[in-house]
């Protein structure tokens, strides 16, 4: 068995104060259709088997396209939907049934204490199954540490990106006060 370099289980998360209300977050980090226009390494999401929004079990598919130039396309499984205050979903390079989950990404929202505020924190959660991290980690062991904390370190100014665009996109759309 290959030795882990600490990969599952590093762990990284953001949180923003954002001028949205929670429903008007929610809606966009919901969207699936949208990701490709936000995210500076998913370029596609959509739902799979019928599905429209998220619920518990429910799937849909993803491609990232990595600074390398590396495109991959992933399978995601909704493990959290309380609408509307927190999503997740398990990411998997296989089908569920036979592969174990590469990643865990969650947004869970709360109301500010301004009510066009909300609070988001976006985590991710490095799993057990067999990622394009681990298998740097592999290639390297001697640099694993920096290898692993520089992908963290991706992943959090992504995630700071990707709340970005949403909440200026989002915003963008309102009508000018009177």
């Amino acid at each position: 068995m290959d030795e882990d370099y600490g990969v599952t289980g590093a762990h990284t998360e953001v949180e923003l104060l954002v001028d949205l209300t929670v429903d008007e977050l929610w809606s966009a980090i919901t969207d699936l259709s949208r990701y490709g226009d936000w995210s500076p390494e998913c370029t596609h999401a959509a739902w799979l088997d019928g599905w429209t929004e998220p619920a518990v079990g429910a799937r849909y598919e993803a491609r990232n396209r990595f600074p390398n130039g590396l495109v991959t396309q992933v399978l995601c499984v909704v493990t959290a939907a309380h609408p509307p205050y927190s999503f997740g979903w398990d990411v998997y390079g296989g089908a569920p049934e036979t592969h174990e989950p590469f990643a865990a990404w969650r947004y869970d929202l709360r109301p500010a204490v301004r009510p066009e505020q909300t609070v988001v924190r976006q985590s991710f959660m490095h799993g057990p199954g067999d990622s394009g991290a681990r298998a740097a980690v592999r290639a390297d062991p001697v640099n694993a540490t920096a290898i692993l904390q520089g992908r963290l370190d991706q992943l959090r100014r992504n995630m700071k990106l990707t709340i970005g665009a949403m909440v200026c996109d989002v915003a963008g759309g309102r009508p000018e006060p009177e």
